[in-house]
């Protein structure tokens, strides 16, 4: 699991090239912190990419494979889920009406210059949500 603050970086750094730890953490688990913030990017999100199969071209429907959803979960203790566009429970109907409530509210066009849905658009398109 990757360090949430700057603060718990510097201490699992410190753990991590410390015998015995540092502050109480352990050095094992310091390394461990310090491995999995190598392997985010400045932003603090995995590299995700479509020629690795992670997320979907926006011909797709965009959003994220199950791979994608796997590593992203792996690098940030997260807990993503797959799209829910027809909600089976009360639950995935409420992810569904809270996704597309956020998404459509989110500034940008539904089409790029050459005439294609961009990332935004095909999400809210494979959820289903209204007026798509």
């Amino acid at each position: 699991m990757p360090s949430k603050s700057p603060a718990q970086h510097r201490l699992m750094q410190a753990a991590a090239h410390t015998k015995g730890g540092f502050g109480g953490v352990p050095q094992k688990v310091g390394k461990e912190f310090v491995k999995a913030d190598k392997k985010m990017k400045d932003g603090g999100d995995p590299r995700l990419s479509v020629s690795r199969g992670e997320k979907l071209p926006t011909s797709q429907g965009a959003g994220l494979t199950q791979k994608g959803r796997d590593k992203f979960n792996r690098a940030t203790g997260s807990n993503l889920k797959a799209p829910a566009p027809h909600p089976k429970t009360k639950a995935d109907q409420g992810r569904k009406d809270s996704f597309c409530a956020r998404m459509s509210g989110m500034p940008g066009p539904k089409r790029d210059e050459k005439g294609e849905l961009t990332r935004k658009a095909a999400s809210l398109k494979r959820w289903n949500c209204p007026g798509w």
